[in-house]
């Protein structure tokens, strides 16, 4: 078997997914951290790999973005020693398909272009990318396919964090919904506030990018949830037509075969 290795280094975690053709055999994530070497890299890969049952030497290409300046260049060496190959890294003058809207397109990150060209290609265009990470980021993608720009807002683990590291009375509670939105005690009360007020912020971005998106001739809007927050909202709201918790994966292979 030989596979493609697709990776996206972000600010909370590193995700890797092996594609046997245009399925996905295995994928994982481990946490980012910008001190590890290019050779801890290369061990943690190697036995992730190995932990499948897949080989190295069975890697026929690597395809990469990184929204982590310090870490892009150690990954990708650490990659081009674990396959034998200089990886594909998502960046200026890599052709994704799509047009890039935005006033200054250098300022977009990689990753949310890589979603974009997921997304039209798998669920079709106009559509929005709402990926519940370190950031909660919203993209557009307008009906021909043009990356059209979008919104960032502070992720839902990252108020909880300033939550608590500001107010020396209130503490860690799990990101999950409590029963109701009225909070009898201080973990409901804040529950209900990061999981119901994200629900809330992600329904109303939403329809107000539907809202700009959406014309007679193209009335349909797909709404994609990915990022590793996108179960604890999606729950909560049925204004995703499908979560994709590996869409960026998806997009790295995608833009490898326009790369090839």
């Amino acid at each position: 078997m030989t596979y493609l290795l697709a990776v996206d280094v972000g600010n909370t975690n590193v995700s890797l997914g092996a594609f046997e053709g245009d399925r996905l055999k295995a994928t994982w994530r481990l946490s980012t951290d910008s001190r590890r070497t290019e050779d801890e890299h290369f061990l943690l890969f190697e036995g992730l790999l190995r932990s499948r049952g897949l080989k190295p030497s069975e890697i026929t290409a690597v395809s990469m973005c990184s929204v982590v300046p310090p870490l892009t260049d150690t990954v990708r060496r650490a990659l081009e020693r674990l396959a034998g190959t200089e990886p594909i890294v998502v960046g200026s003058g890599t052709r994704t398909g799509i047009k890039v809207m935005y006033d200054r397109p250098q300022d977009v990150g990689a990753d949310r272009i890589v979603d974009a060209v997921a997304a039209y290609h798998v669920y079709g265009a106009p559509a929005v990318v709402v990926d519940l990470g370190t950031a909660t980021v919203f993209d557009a993608i307008g009906a021909d396919g043009d990356y059209l720009g979008g919104a960032l807002a502070p992720g839902l683990s990252l108020a909880a964090d300033a939550l608590y590291t500001a107010a020396s009375m209130l503490r860690r509670v799990a990101l999950e919904p409590p029963e109701k939105a009225i909070g009898t005690n201080t973990v409901a009360a804040l529950q209900s506030g990061l999981v119901y007020g994200y629900v809330g912020l992600v329904e109303g971005m939403v329809q107000r990018f539907i809202d700009e998106l959406a014309t007679p001739e193209n009335p349909d809007v797909s709404v994609i949830a990915t990022g590793g927050l996108a179960r604890v909202i999606a729950s909560e709201t049925d204004v995703f037509t499908a979560v994709d918790e590996d869409l960026t994966l998806t997009g790295l292979r995608l833009i490898y075969e326009l790369n090839s």
